[in-house]
Parts: structure tokens; C-alpha cells; sequence
């Protein structure tokens, strides 16, 4: 047992596919999560970080190990760390209603490269132990993040109206239900000149479930939708 711990902590072919098929393992459940979801980067994304980080680190140890190349090895890996930053920059996207979207998967592009690296230099245990919370921070903790979310006093909303006359029936009912408006922001729509987009911060004065404040909203007149943001 120890002589298979040891060889697969050194440079041969039985630590090289023992590392590569882990990454294409791990990276492949973090993907597998992200692409369920519909997210920009999915399944082959997240096993393309994490394999192309797992061989840069295998690579450094070789260059070191075998070749004796003198120099630091750690410098193919940090430009993995610092490189991997423009590729979850274009996972990141801001709709039309002002929503970002895409941090979470740009997150865990990071994540996931820098486990690929765990895994390329031999790191099993800490790829391991990364592998399992980043898989619970995806499911479990997103499910209380919306659960908290959605039982906050501020809620943020976007609201579509007809016209400009219907924006201070909005406002009226809003202050109406105890509730107070702490930032407004009003812009054209792209549907039609007469549409109107409100972005409204709202303070409750007691804690109610969102989905409450929602459907008093979209009941009004005049008003075409009405989406929390």
C-alpha cells in the first residue's frame, strides 16, 4: 500500500492516469451540477479546467523531477490561476432587467481549476475534500441562499408598465401595504416607446414571503410583469 502511495506521488505513467481520470471525474461532478442548471459553462467546460490545470501541474513536476529544469515550478500553475479569470469573465452576463448572472459558475471555474491542480501534483486528499464542498456549496447551500432570499425585509423588483401615468399607482400601493420604496430607478423598454421598466427597492416593515409582494404587484393595472431581481 505505502509503495502505490509513493508511486503515485512521483512522475509515471500510473500517476498520470490516475491524476488526468480524477480530474475528468471531479471537474465532471462539479459540471454536471452547473449544466442541470442551464448555466453558461456545464459539463465539458468544468472537465476541460480541471483536466488542462491537472496537466500543468503534472508538467511542472516534470520539468523539476525529470528533466531538472532549474526555475520555479510553480510558475505554470499561478498563470492557471490568474488565466482561468478571463474565461469565467465570459460566463458572466448582465440582462436586460439588470440581473448578473454567471458568478457562481465563473466561481466555480476557479474552483474547479484549482482543484485540477491539487490533482496534477499529487494532492489527492485536498482535491478530495474540495471536490465534496464545492458540489455541497452548489446544491445545499444554494437552496438556503434562495431560501433566505426570499424572506429578507429588502426585496428588489423589476416592473413593467404600460404607461407612464401607471408608475405612481405603483408607488401608491406599495406604500399602502406598509411597505416603504428605498431606491427607484425608471428606463425605456426596448418592446414599445409607451412601456416604461421600473427597478424598485422595497423595505418591508414586517418579513412576508416575496412571492406576496409579487403577485400584489402584477395584479395592478397597467402593469405587464414583475419579476424579483
Amino acid at each position: 500500500m505505502n509503495e502505490l502511495a509513493v508511486s503515485l506521488q512521483d512522475i509515471n505513467t500510473l500517476s498520470i492516469i490516475t491524476r488526468l481520470t480524477l480530474a475528468i471525474l471531479f471537474g465532471g461532478v462539479i459540471g454536471y451540477e452547473r449544466g442541470r442548471k442551464r448555466r453558461p459553462a456545464g459539463l465539458r467546460t468544468h472537465i476541460l479546467v480541471c483536466l488542462g490545470s491537472a496537466l500543468v501541474m503534472i508538467t511542472s513536476q516534470y520539468m523539476l523531477e525529470v528533466r531538472h529544469y532549474t526555475g520555479d515550478p510553480s510558475r505554470l500553475g499561478a498563470q492557471v490561476i490568474s488565466g482561468i479569470g478571463f474565461l469565467g469573465a465570459g460566463t458572466i452576463l448582465i440582462t436586460v432587467k439588470q440581473q448578473v448572472k454567471g458568478l457562481t459558475t465563473a466561481a466555480g471555474l476557479w474552483a474547479s481549476a484549482c482543484m485540477g491542480l491539487a490533482l496534477g501534483i499529487g494532492f489527492y486528499e485536498g482535491a478530495i475534500i474540495a471536490c465534496a464542498f464545492i458540489y455541497i456549496c452548489n446544491t445545499v447551500l444554494h437552496r438556503f441562499d434562495v431560501y433566505t432570499m426570499s424572506r429578507t425585509k429588502l426585496i428588489e423588483v423589476y416592473v413593467q408598465v404600460t404607461t407612464v401615468n401607471a408608475i405612481s399607482n405603483v408607488f401608491e400601493t406599495i406604500r399602502k401595504n406598509n411597505m416603504t420604496i428605498s431606491d427607484v430607478e425608471i428606463s425605456k423598454t426596448r418592446n414599445s416607446e409607451d412601456t416604461v421598466g421600473l427597478f424598485i427597492t422595497i423595505k418591508q416593515q414586517e418579513r412576508h414571503d416575496h412571492e406576496k409582494v409579487l403577485l400584489l404587484l402584477s395584479g395592478l393595472d397597467d402593469v405587464l410583469t414583475v419579476d424579483e431581481i
